[in-house]
């Protein structure tokens, strides 16, 4: 009966160890298989950096900015001043403060385009407090990197409107401006040509498709899957021989 009872939870053991090293091995070479999609895109991404920038009336027949993400661009039009979005809880180097949002009406076609303009501190003497950002009137050129919208944070409920937004909507953005609005937005990286001192900062992080972060995690994986390995072998084969060879010691003795 001893036997059998030790002979069916030995074979348990096993196969509860067989299954999570599977499982555990399984996710450290997905994260592999991630890894290697990631530094496609980043080749990708790093090949678009280089590429001349787009003109004008290439951007302004977009309908999205997805196909010409992370390629250079140098845009003409008109600063929308009264519809300035500040994005709350943002970061620019371990800073907090708002991300400065502007739409800018296309010289060509009259369609608009979203410009994150740069960073500013928040006042946290009076959090609802926004600093004044120069925005001329008549026409500017822009010059950026095209991106996708606007990034968003953790939010409960549905964005909202106003001045000071935690995210931004891009269809309701666009039903709120009543105009034909590109998907997607402009990282713009200088100042435009009538601001050349418009206080933002503009030290945007590197664009990065996080390779790295996945090599770490597979690490991980297969670091517990060789653990469980480690400890099967302790506990079933070596520990308990290492007792028997010491009842037979006293036994002998």
């Amino acid at each position: 009966m001893r036997f059998s009872q030790f002979d069916r939870r030995f074979w348990l053991v096993l196969l509860a160890t067989l299954v999570c090293v599977s499982v555990t091995a399984s996710m450290g070479f997905w994260q592999l298989r991630r890894a290697d999609y990631k530094e496609s895109l980043q080749r990708l991404i790093d090949q678009r950096q280089t590429m001349p920038a787009l003109a004008l009336t290439d951007v302004a027949h977009l309908h999205s900015t997805e196909d010409v993400w992370h390629r250079l661009a140098t845009v003409r039009g008109q600063w929308m001043a009264d519809a300035t979005v500040f994005l709350d809880n943002r970061q620019m180097e371990q800073r907090q403060g708002f991300y400065v949002v502007t739409p800018l009406k296309l010289e060509q076609g009259g369609r608009v385009l979203l410009v994150q303009r740069g960073f500013v501190p928040r006042d946290f003497m009076d959090r609802t407090k926004v600093p004044q950002v120069p925005t001329p009137a008549g026409w500017v050129e822009v010059t950026g990197r095209l991106a996708g919208p606007p990034s968003r944070v953790y939010e409960l409920g549905a964005s909202g409107t106003g001045l000071i937004r935690q995210n931004l909507d891009m269809d309701a953005f666009a039903s709120e401006l009543k105009a034909d609005v590109i998907l997607g937005s402009l990282v713009q990286l200088q100042p435009d040509s009538l601001s050349p001192d418009d206080g933002l900062e503009r030290r945007w992080p590197p664009v990065t498709a996080g390779v790295h972060k996945h090599h770490g995690y597979a690490f991980q994986w297969f670091g517990l899957s060789a653990l469980m390995v480690c400890l099967y072998v302790w506990f079933q084969i070596i520990s308990p021989r290492r007792r028997r060879a010491a009842h037979d010691r006293v036994h002998r003795g």
